[in-house]
């Protein structure tokens, strides 16, 4: 027993006198340590229980705030519920401000947009004349059928919109050799799910231009994420080729062989880049590539890098392209140190040069007369 606890807790000697007699009562050093633990345990679970009390109590008031919040949230949709019944003006000036944010939107379109002659609704005329026709017949309400006319307006130059971006992605991905219905029913499969709600159904009943726009958009966001998966950077700072896709005669045995892939000399050790966004699907060794990892995107590519010194991502990991993801080596069936980098389309080994000295300008070009799109990583 530690020398400090008995100082604090020495044995103790007490006397009683009683009817003239003397009683000696002796208090062990034990017994006045585990009666001082005891009063511990009960200050401990007293102070714990305050501090219980102390956080119900502010959950309570956090949860009192929510409530007010949401309360207040509640009687402005119902302040707005009562302004459509009893003040039309203020309702038509909160739907001019919106549309004319609409307006704004519409003119960040390009001119080519316009000029694409794609085929798409143009409802311009039959909407003057309905304005027209509302404002004969119901004056108040004609502020609003001009909003909805304008509204119409911006859903036809956003479907002529979406779908003039969706063909220049299309064009793009066949200057790469590349299927553009194989890309997005690749994309179509990622892993996606939920239950099926259509689009605003009463709203595409009362007009299905509305639905086409959202077919548009779709399509488009579809194929701009096939062209976010082709692969685009160099996966080495040095951009020195050893050795070419296609037949050659093999280092070790000298016949001839197939060589799936590029090789890049470097430095061991020197870092090793993502050509594409994707998601690690292999993290390893696996026999002749030596330490491999292999990368699928999202429109079905898969890019290998092999021969790796070592492996800075796991399975699972998403990455961007031009993310490290480990050291350029010599492991595996290699006479030196460099990358091996393929490139595979539904498990077969494609050239990766056209890709990577293709890919840049056709993206480029494919996304440079896109002013709502920000451009994705180039090499670092």
């Amino acid at each position: 027993m530690p020398e400090r606890v008995q100082r604090w807790f020495p044995d103790r000697e007490f006397f009683m006198r009683s009817d003239g007699q003397v009683r000696f009562i002796k208090i062990s050093s034990r017994l006045q340590m585990m009666a001082a633990g005891a009063a511990l345990v009960v200050a401990l679970a007293w102070a714990a229980s305050l501090g219980v009390m102390a956080w119900n109590q502010h959950q309570a008031e956090a949860n009192l705030a929510s409530f007010e919040q949401e309360k207040a949230r509640i009687e402005t949709s119902q302040e707005r519920i009562e302004a459509y019944g009893s003040d039309l003006e203020r309702v038509v000036e909160d739907l001019e401000a919106r549309q004319q944010f609409l307006d704004s939107m519409q003119e960040m379109l390009p001119d080519e947009v316009r000029k694409s002659g794609i085929n798409v609704t143009n409802s311009a005329k039959e909407t003057g004349e309905t304005v027209e026709k509302i404002g004969e017949l119901f004056p108040e309400a004609r502020g609003l059928a001009e909003i909805e006319a304008r509204q119409i307006a911006f859903v036809e130059n956003m479907t002529r919109y979406a779908d003039w971006r969706a063909k220049r992605a299309e064009a793009a991905l066949r200057k790469l050799n590349l299927d553009p219905k194989m890309m997005a029913r690749n994309i179509e499969r990622t892993a996606v799910g939920g239950p099926f709600v259509p689009l605003g159904s009463d709203i595409a009943e009362l007009d299905p231009r509305f639905e086409r726009m959202g077919l548009s958009l779709t399509r488009m966001a579809t194929l701009e994420r096939a062209l976010d998966g082709v692969p685009q950077v160099v996966p080495h700072a040095n951009q020195s080729i050893t050795s070419n896709f296609g037949y050659r005669r093999d280092p070790f045995n000298g016949r001839a062989a197939r060589h799936p892939g590029i090789d890049f000399r470097g430095k061991i050790g020197s870092p090793i880049y993502a050509a594409a966004p994707g998601t690690i699907v292999y993290a390893g060794w696996r026999g002749g590539y030596g330490r491999l990892i292999e990368i699928r995107h999202d429109n079905g590519l898969v890019t290998r890098y092999a021969h790796l010194s070592r492996i800075d991502a796991k399975v699972g990991d998403s990455v961007e392209g031009g993310d490290t993801i480990g050291g350029l080596g010599s492991s595996g069936r290699s006479t030196g140190p460099h990358l091996h980098f393929e490139v595979r389309i539904n498990t077969r080994a494609v050239n990766p040069r056209p890709f990577l000295e293709t890919a840049p300008d056709v993206l480029k070009e494919a996304r440079g007369a896109n002013p709502l799109r920000v451009s994705s990583a180039t090499q670092p």
